[in-house]
């Protein structure tokens, strides 16, 4: 691979400018693509083989005009202090607003408040409830537009009104955050080159690829119904990855040139040695972004996707356009330890003619003197800080977790004043009475079951289809939609199912929101141990290629787990606990999003392979060349350790930077991969594996003779170079026909 590589790089250091129309023309073709696509807004929810969904599905079939997947609004009324809504004049502008709301294409019904029992006990608080034909993705803008003025309408009467539902939803802002978390990866880039150039390089590029991939996905977005989130989680995945990714080859470019060599032949190793070990790091994520499929969840199958495709596309670039840009820059990119005279220079030049060890040198050599300190620790700290995930809560965002700020926050707090915490999270039961003697007598059973169950506060009578064999019961909990007891008994509802198809031959299912959140929880937890065999088991055979060794990924495997239990915990102390809630923009503490863990798991394993990829291919590449294993940890050290700080500091950058998100599920995939990225980098790569390979010494690389003989020789440390380069010297003709291959 690395001999193939590094004719690519040369090949695009040549031809430069093919190189760079190729992906221009890429990037302009995705970003006519994106412009004349309509825009994506919330991908339709399906869940499939859950309760929940069957039971959507059988609605669709025996209320063929019910739109069970149809978004909803909730327009909540309240009357001014001292006053009833039921008073004339206010009783006036609700049936006005109703009345507004009634109209427009996409409406299928409006609930009057007076006439559907929707007041509250004491007369303050009345809510409208309008159902559409089509879901909240596929809403027009228009119905949203006439949404909100009906509402307007009746605040400039004087009432108070909120609107809550899916209607309204729309696409996360993640502020400005993001551009200082791009901006501080600039200025890391600048330090770590000591060049605007040079540091100028990878952003150029990653914002590149970005643009390429985000801009696809805006312009599949109808056609594969991707929600508004598969962007946001490509430009986070693209951007960390794909500076990083720029950052590793022009690291290794500039030690090349450092070492003497012409810049083509610079850009040609600095492609087949460090390019290896992004492509390998690269195909890691990938796999764990693609195999997010396994949950069988379609939505969470999309974001995955389309995050891979992102990352292909970073590798790409990383692998190609890198070396065209190095051409173009030609000399002003200088070699490693010179900077500009402007970004310190002087002493630069001063520290390499004393001889004095980077940070990094001494850094790995104190881990290796005391390899058992440091060990325990990273293990005792990361331990620590994964106390917390021992109190994991898991469920998924309701609009009681929206800011305070929003219009569908402040309808669901006037829905649990007026009418209960329950009243924001209504069960639907589903009772198919196809096969009963007496369907009517079959729901009504039901109905007064599950009135005498534990914490229920309402139930409505049974309504039957026109065609009287399947009936819906909404049932009203007593406690919030994200409370455990309200869990507990859409349980307790699906537990009695099974006495009454036993007593009346009748199913009977449940569903709505709260419990397609349950659902989706139980799935997602069931699907995690499977996931994490898969990804974990696929990378770890990966890394026995790279590596050639059998502890090594071990090693990797086990320091990864290690990183992502610490990052769960810190989520849950934010997120659940409420600690630092402030300075995260956390208004609302509750569950972790269910999808929270098995998320982490893929994308971070992905990421922290990136870093161990490039770092202990330094120390291997220097064992195999004769150093010992102490001292091949120190020059792996010497060369990588800078680079993979700064990776990783620009990775925790742009991932912090989502932290500003409006969305909540944004926000917490911001600060859960941010903190991931600390513990994984900083404390495991830079602090547990040198202190266990110091340990495990020459059996760190130890691979049985059978599988060495049976596994491709990949050669990421680029051997094959190094040989051909020997050979070369020998013999200055072969040399001259290598340089022109």
């Amino acid at each position: 691979m690395a001999t193939f590589l590094y004719k690519l790089g040369r090949l695009a250091f040549r031809r430069r400018h093919f190189v760079a129309l190729i992906w221009v023309a890429l990037l302009t073709l995705a970003g006519v693509g994106a412009a004349s696509a309509p825009a994506a807004g919330n991908s339709s929810f399906s869940i499939p083989g859950t309760e929940a969904q069957k039971a959507f599905d059988l609605l669709e079939q025996r209320f063929p005009g019910m739109s069970a997947d149809g978004a909803t609004a909730r327009v909540v009324f309240k009357a001014p202090d001292g006053q009833k809504i039921t008073d004339a004049g206010n009783k006036a502008t609700v049936e006005k607003t109703v009345d507004e709301l009634s109209d427009g294409s996409e409406v299928a019904s409006v609930a009057d408040p007076f006439t559907g029992n929707a007041v509250s006990k004491d007369g303050t608080i009345a809510y409208a409830s309008v159902k559409y034909k089509v879901s909240g993705m596929e809403l027009e803008d228009a119905s949203k537009d006439a949404l909100e003025d009906s509402a307007q309408h009746a605040r400039d009467a004087g009432l108070t009104v909120e609107i809550g539902g899916d209607a309204l939803s729309a696409v996360p802002e993640t502020g400005a955050t993001e551009i200082i978390g791009i901006a501080i990866a600039a200025v890391v880039l600048v330090i770590t080159f000591g060049s605007l150039l040079a540091a100028g390089l990878p952003l150029l590029t990653a914002l590149i690829g970005v643009g390429i991939g985000v801009s696809a996905i805006t312009a599949l977005a109808g056609t594969l119904d991707l929600g508004s989130t598969t962007s946001t989680l490509a430009t986070m995945i693209g951007l960390a990855v794909g500076i990083d990714y720029a950052l590793f080859i022009v690291s290794r470019y500039r030690a090349e040139l450092a070492e003497g060599r012409e810049r083509e032949e610079a850009a040609g190793r600095a492609v087949g040695t460090a390019g290896s070990a992004v492509v390998f790091a690269g195909l890691t994520v990938v796999i764990a972004l693609v195999g997010l499929s396994v949950v069988n969840i379609p939505m969470l199958t999309k974001m995955g996707v389309a995050a891979a495709g992102t990352v292909a596309v970073a590798v790409l670039i990383a692998l190609t356009m890198i070396p065209a840009l190095l051409g173009y820059a030609g000399r002003k990119v200088k070699p490693a330890g010179q900077k500009s005279k402007l970004l310190g220079g002087a002493r630069a030049e001063r520290n390499a003619a004393s001889g004095k060890p980077n940070m990094g040198t001494r850094w790995a050599g104190f881990v290796v003197r005391r390899p058992v300190a440091v060990l325990l620790l990273g293990v005792v700290g990361l331990g620590a800080a994964a106390v917390p995930a021992a109190s994991l809560e898991l469920g998924l965002p309701d609009d009681g977790s929206q800011p305070v700020s929003t219009t569908q926050r402040r309808a669901y707090d006037l829905l649990s004043e007026g009418f209960g915490p329950g009243f924001n999270g209504p069960l639907m039961v589903v009772v198919d009475a196809k096969d009963a003697a007496d369907p009517k007598a079959a729901a009504d059973r039901v109905g007064d079951e599950i009135k005498g169950m534990k914490d229920v506060a309402t139930v409505t009578p049974a309504a039957f289809n026109k065609d009287g064999d399947t009936a819906t019961i909404t049932v009203i909990p007593g406690s919030k939609p994200s409370s455990t007891t309200t869990e507990d008994l859409v349980h307790g509802i699906r537990g009695a199912g099974a006495d009454v198809a036993e007593k009346n031959d009748a199913e009977l299912l449940v569903t709505g929101s709260t419990a397609m959140n349950i659902d989706v929880s139980q799935k997602l937890n069931d699907a995690l141990v499977p996931y994490l065999v898969l990804v974990v088991g696929l990378a770890f055979l990966l890394l026995i290629v790279v590596f050639r060794s059998i502890l090594v990924p071990l090693k990797a495997a086990l320091g990864f787990l290690l990183s992502v239990l610490a990052a769960l915990g810190a989520v849950v102390a934010v997120f659940q606990w409420g600690w630092l809630s402030g300075p995260m923009g956390v208004e609302e503490t509750g569950p972790v999003m269910s999808m929270m863990p098995i998320f982490m798991v893929g994308v971070v394993f992905g990421l922290a392979m990136d870093y161990e990829v490039f770092l202990v291919t330094r120390m291997r590449e220097a064992h195999v060349h004769g150093e010992k294993p102490g001292q091949a940890v120190v020059t792996g050290f010497r060369h990588g350790a800078r680079v993979v700080t700064a990776a990783a500091v620009i990775m925790m950058a742009v991932f912090a930077g989502f932290i500003g998100s409006s969305e909540s599920m944004v926000k917490m995939i911001g600060f859960g991969l941010a903190i991931a990225v600390f513990f994984d980098a900083f404390v495991v790569r830079m602090a547990i594996v040198p202190a266990v390979l110091a340990l495990l010494g020459k059996r760190a690389w130890w691979l049985p003779k059978w599988l060495d003989r049976l596994l491709p020789n990949v050669d990421v440390e680029g051997e094959g170079l190094r040989t051909a380069a020997d050979d070369d010297r020998k013999d200055p003709d072969e040399n001259r026909e290598l340089v022109h291959a």
